[in-house]
């Protein structure tokens, strides 16, 4: 089995589950009908988040390899499962599918689905290649769907008030210059289970590659997907770099970025990946600012994790722990302001909230378009080894 796009006349069937879906009317105590597809380890645990919420009835779920899906019923209970995510789409009682597939389907089910007329949870990265977005965008467009990208910080109270407090007041001043750091990520380095040199036989392999070249049965790849170009967006650029990015974005205001340049290499981890387990990057944008990304594995003194904003009026340290902010020199009370961690499952209920209201998610498709686009321009720099630029074709 392999993914593939629709046919004309399945466009045709999509349109008419469009408008089914649409005209269903939802009051605020009304359940929504949920559907997943990707059921591993990101997967359950949205799973998790969307059950601990109490406004869901989960339908249908999605996972090419069986035990997987089998294993996700403790979450979902008795729900049919498929191993072909368009099977799903075409149930006509699904109202929003969490899509927590690998990156490189991302894009592809999103659209699907959209056309399909269900409302979308993705997760980060929305695309793996630039160009992805511009038609996942369009489809969002054409088919008025609620899609609510997986870049939470976006719906934690603690980054809301960051924002507002520092940067919606002024008070951070003019910022040319923010650093963002993630280290020691265990995520990137995950071990092949024993017993997994062959492939299992309830696993469909040309379903986890999608629209990629078929190559035989790689564990490293099902495993750790990250360390490969082709089923990541330059592993710790798309996985990492995409949420500090997308943060960063959101305070100044930010979209297109015009050029990138970037060094690093497999320096400690040579276990047949081809993304870097080190890299440094320098993103720079309208306005005489740069963005820069640091990112290493070789770090196993425990992850590291931080945003900085420097300002002429101050300088503020955030992440998902928390905030501090240390006024400026000329400020007449330099105390730090500090402000406490919140939780990212606020994000599943802002597009369960949005679902029903019909208004924009807090991590639109066009954040998601631009956010992800900042990672590919590095990963061009990274590849190319040269100053990359922005092409206006990705333009939304």
């Amino acid at each position: 089995m392999e993914f593939r796009s629709a046919s004309a006349s399945r466009r045709a069937f999509l349109a008419g589950a469009t408008a089914l879906s649409a005209s269903r009317v939802m009051g605020a105590n009304d359940r929504i009908r949920l559907g997943i597809i990707g059921t591993g380890g990101r997967g359950s645990y949205l799973m998790g988040v969307a059950n601990r919420t109490k406004r869901i009835e989960w339908v249908a779920l999605c996972d090419a390899w069986d035990v997987r899906r089998n294993r996700a019923k403790e979450l979902t209970g008795q729900v049919p499962d498929y191993a072909d995510y368009r099977a799903l789409l075409d149930r006509k009682d699904i109202d929003g599918v969490i899509v927590a597939t690998w990156d490189n389907m991302h894009s592809t089910v999103a659209i699907d689905a959209c056309r399909a007329g269900k409302d979308v949870y993705v997760e980060k990265p929305m695309t793996s290649v630039p160009m992805q977005g511009v038609g996942v965008v369009q489809a969002v467009r054409e088919s008025n769907r609620i899609v609510q990208v997986g870049m939470q910080q976006r719906s934690m109270a603690h980054f809301i008030e960051a924002k507002q407090r520092f940067f919606d007041s002024g008070l951070i001043g003019k910022v040319h210059m923010v650093r963002t750091v993630w280290n020691g990520n265990g995520g990137y380095t995950y071990p092949v289970p024993p017993g997994m040199e062959t492939k299992p036989a309830g696993l469909d392999w040309n379903a986890c590659l999608g629209w990629l070249p078929k190559i035989p049965w790689d564990p490293k790849r099902y495993f750790n997907r990250f360390a490969y170009w082709d089923l990541s967006s330059g592993g710790q650029t798309g996985g990492l770099f995409v949420h500090w990015v997308d943060v960063a974005h959101w305070f100044l205001g930010l979209h297109k970025s015009e050029a990138a340049v970037a060094l690093g290499g497999i320096y400690q981890f040579r276990d047949g990946r081809d993304t870097p387990d080190n890299i440094n990057a320098v993103v720079e944008y309208p306005g005489d600012l740069n963005i820069t990304f640091e990112a290493t594995l070789t770090d196993q003194a425990g992850e590291g994790t931080d945003i900085v904003f420097m300002g002429t009026g101050g300088r503020l340290h955030i992440n998902r722990g928390g905030y501090r902010f240390l006024p400026g020199k000329q400020a007449a009370d330099r105390t730090e302001i500090l402000g406490q961690r919140s939780s990212e499952e606020s994000h599943m209920a802002n597009w369960l909230d949005c679902i029903q209201s019909r208004k924009q998610p807090a991590a639109d498709v066009v954040e998601g378009h631009y956010s992800s686009l900042a990672c590919h321009i590095v990963n061009n720099a990274y590849r190319s080894g040269t100053r990359a630029t922005w092409q206006p074709e990705w333009d939304v």
